[in-house]
């Protein structure tokens, strides 16, 4: 039986970390034994410049933080060895980052599962995730999409323009022959 001082720092880490799952836009649980340390310091520099928080964590305290919430479901993954990656604005970064590099470690790193907006995803749909555009490319399109029109009509005005000063080239042009 743990004494009292111990118990109490688990509860508190198990309160942040539910604070934690339930203030980001998406996480994503791997399997990340295999990797060596080389490999482990760039996925975590990747992941820390994308904005997402990145973690080992021991299975029984992510399986009471998980408890009583609708991500309880994931539990079922948890065994063996356990990170979790967050992203509290963007939620296909640790997707997109975390999928690249199981990908290219060939079976040394595996997807367990993830979430997005509190609904749990297994490793396939965590797979479809990845493969969205990001944040900043889905806001590009978007202004692109809402510059168009108003691009349009400036060519329109300029097409009316270009049609007058040729048809005033051309009048200037018999008046002087």
């Amino acid at each position: 039986m743990p004494n009292e001082k111990v118990l109490k720092s688990k509860q508190q880490l198990v309160a942040d970390l539910a604070q934690k799952l339930s203030d980001s836009a998406a996480g994503v649980l791997v399997d990340y034994k295999g990797i060596t340390v080389a490999d482990d310091t760039k996925l975590r520099r990747d992941l820390r410049e994308a904005g997402v928080e990145y973690a080992v964590i021991k299975n029984t305290m992510l399986r009471f933080a998980l408890g009583g919430t609708d991500l309880e479901e994931i539990s079922s993954v948890l065994e063996g060895t356990t990170a979790l990656a967050t992203s509290a604005s963007d939620p296909v970064a640790a997707a997109k980052i975390l999928c690249k590099y199981s990908d290219d470690t060939k079976g040394k790193f595996a997807i367990k599962a993830g979430f997005v907006d509190g609904k749990p995803l297994d490793a396939a749909g965590v797979k479809e995730l990845s493969k969205l555009p990001s944040r900043e490319e889905l806001i590009a399109k978007t202004l692109g999409g809402l510059n168009a029109p108003i691009s349009g009509f400036a060519n329109v005005l300029s097409a009316n323009l270009r049609g007058l000063v040729v048809a005033l080239n051309a009048i200037a042009e018999k008046q002087s022959a």
